[in-house]
Order: C-alpha cells, then structure tokens, then sequence
C-alpha cells in the first residue's frame, strides 16, 4: 500500500481528480465547480489499532462505533460523484461540526449543502443548507 499510495496520488493529480487539499481553494476547484453547485458533505470513521499511550486511547475511542478509530471528513459534488475536498486525518473522537468549523471550507456562492445530522448548526455563509430528512416510517401489518 504504502508504495502504491504516491503513484495513486500522482495518477489523481495528473488527470485533475485529486481532491482539493486546502479548505480556500474548494470555491475555485475544478472538482466543485463540475456541474450545478450542489455539494454533500459527510464524516466516515475508519477503525485504526488500539493506541498503547492512554491519552491517545482517549482521543482515538468513538464511542458511537465503541471502536478506536481515525475519522476523515469528505465533500462530494453530488453531480460527478467526485469528492471535491478531503479534510485531514482526525481523532475518532472529534465531533463532525466541529472539524467542519475549524476548517474554515470557502464555498462558492449559492452552493447547496447536504448535510447529515452530524453537521446540523453549521451554516456557512452564503451556502444554502438542507437538513437532513427522517426516512418515512413502515408500516407494519400483523396478520
């Protein structure tokens, strides 16, 4: 993997499909600007080796997958499918808003944003945000 992973990023690179990397380029990004300006934005946890240093234990517990994980926070256009920005490796523990505000992600202006809950509270500027919606519930017959 770790020899294959440069030439992936390499490849990416070559042909413009490398995600943005730097939260004040997404407005200019080739990626995002693909397209109307509809935009998904989502965390996703990967499970990593139990630390043996008891403080990055804690700071790697999720306690929503009770596992130790790494988190990495994506943007999709929802047009191409691509992913536009990659945010960097986070603790399992840090909260998907909270790495969303700290990123500071300059948005291009009138993008709709589709956001889970893990994201409700932020409103970037200039973006119009779409809350997430319940799954309509089934009904259930006995018989």
């Amino acid at each position: 993997m770790h020899r294959l992973l440069p030439v992936l990023r390499y490849a990416l690179r070559a042909t413009g499909q490398a995600p943005e990397r730097n939260a004040r380029r997404v407005e200019t990004s080739a990626l995002a600007l693909a397209g109307a300006p509809t935009l998904a934005v989502d965390g996703t946890e990967r499970r990593r080796q139990r630390p043996q240093d008891a403080v990055k234990q804690k700071e790697h517990y999720s306690g929503k997958t009770k596992t130790h994980t790494d988190k990495n926070i994506l943007l999709v256009n929802e047009q191409t499918g691509k992913v536009v920005y990659l945010w960097p490796t986070l603790p399992g523990k840090t909260h998907d808003k909270k790495a969303a505000d700290a990123a500071e992600i300059a948005y291009r202006a009138n993008t709709t944003l589709d956001k889970d809950t893990g994201f409700q509270g932020d409103e970037p500027d200039r973006v119009l945000t779409t809350p997430p919606q319940k799954a309509p519930r089934q009904s259930v017959h006995c018989g």
